[in-house]
């Protein structure tokens, strides 16, 4: 883990190695978490669900858990491992698997939505050239980056891309460390222009299948500031792995991870009539954009919108009988929401969920409901926002719908 110049060796509750601290895992999750936000009001130390879903008010409280019942008609794509190589490769987070005391994705199951290219050279000192239309040219190495980086709290990505085809697994959380890339920019040059393109290594011995070359995205310096923008340097307490951006990766809380550049080398102030990059072309859609915008000062925020969805269907048997709990999260979003309502079939009333509170948006809340169907057959879980202030595009579409098939009542 990389810490801070500003950590004290003396910290309680930490180990000194090499003269750094090395806090211990009780220590470390609690600054992690306060870091965040995540321990608040109404919630459960460890959790993020509401409290009165642990205890007395727990209709499933004494009762045996049967099974988890499988989402249907989605991929059987491996979940956890990694599949293929460059732009190709991808690994999918198995979003069921989340517990009670989990709120961060650890970093062997965080997603992949592209791997290190096998050109990419390994150990070599690391420069990010900062230039363009700046008064004078500067590099910045790993070495600055370090003795700036400090905790960022926790952050969800999300791949613009995510999807029921790959069951959803490319969303992950992490808490990161990292430098603010606004606040470096500021001390380190004088720009004469506020639009700023962020780009990564990109070059592969093979030409892919899925996807183009060239990661790139153009931000307003404004952009960067709002979102608190960071260049990452370390995750969930380890330094960043070569597949998920090291030696830095870009993070832009709140937005697809398509913006979130991998292996950061080059910051370049540009004209404010620039090109959209060609990252910027092909994920144009996938971030709601207006058509393919050439201009990149056409592009709006790639912003992820409010959304939520089921993650796991467990059967359980309580005083003779079955019932079934479904447990989601949400995500995404500018301000929290005071009501998730569901329904589990098109000709049924949209219902509150029994167990929600949000009170911030990133990186992820979660959600409990009580179900008892009245029929066996096929199900179809939506879930929907009714704030008319908050923007949820791809919820409204059903594109968060997951399908069951229940077999018993």
């Amino acid at each position: 883990m990389i810490w801070g110049a500003d950590e004290s060796p003396h910290h309680p509750g930490g180990n000194v190695i090499g003269g750094l601290v090395k806090p211990d895992r009780r220590e470390f999750l609690r600054v992690s978490l306060l870091g965040s936000g995540a321990l608040l009001a109404g919630f459960d130390k460890l959790s993020g669900f509401p409290q009165n879903q642990s205890e007395g008010n727990d209709p499933f409280r004494g009762g045996k858990r049967l099974e988890l019942v499988e989402f249907a008609g989605e991929s059987r794509a491996p979940l956890d491992t990694v599949i293929g190589v460059g732009l190709d490769a991808r690994l999918y987070s198995d979003l069921s698997t989340l517990t009670l005391n989990q709120l961060v994705t650890p970093i062997e199951k965080f997603y992949i939505r592209t791997r290190a290219s096998e050109l990419l050279e390994a150990g070599r000192p690391w420069r990010i050239k900062l230039a363009g239309r700046v008064q004078e040219p500067a590099n910045l190495t790993l070495d600055d980056l370090q003795r700036s980086a400090k905790p960022m709290g926790m952050h969800l990505m999300e791949c613009s891309g995510n999807a029921r085809s790959t069951r959803f697994g490319l969303l992950s959380v992490a808490d990161w460390i990292g430098v603010p890339i606004a606040d470096l920019l500021a001390a380190r040059i004088t720009p004469r222009t506020d639009r700023v393109m962020v780009s990564g290594f990109d070059q592969y011995p093979m030409k892919s299948a899925t996807s183009l070359p060239g990661a790139a995205w153009i931000f307003t310096l404004e952009d960067l500031k709002a979102t608190k923008a960071f260049l990452a340097t370390g995750m969930n307490g380890r330094p960043l792995t070569r597949d998920h951006g090291a030696p830095v990766r870009l993070v832009v809380p709140g937005w697809y991870a398509c913006t979130c550049i991998k292996w950061v080398n080059a910051i370049t102030f540009i004209d404010e009539d620039a090109e959209a990059t060609s990252q910027m072309q092909e994920f144009a859609a996938r971030t709601h954009q207006q058509g393919v915008p050439k201009l990149a000062k056409d592009y709006r925020p790639a912003a992820i919108d409010q959304a939520a969805m089921p993650t796991r269907v467990e059967k359980w048997l309580v005083n003779g009988r079955i019932k079934y709990r479904v447990t989601g999260i949400l995500w995404g979003g500018s301000r929290p929401i005071k009501v998730l309502e569901i329904r589990f079939n098109p000709e049924e009333d949209y219902v509150r969920v029994d167990k929600f509170s949000q009170t911030t948006n990133d990186p992820w809340s979660f959600w409990s409901h009580e179900w008892t169907p009245k029929t066996t057959g096929a199900y179809m879980i939506r879930l929907r926002v009714t704030d008319p202030e908050v923007q949820t595009r791809r919820l409204d579409s059903g594109y968060y719908v997951r399908s069951v098939e229940v077999t018993e009542v």
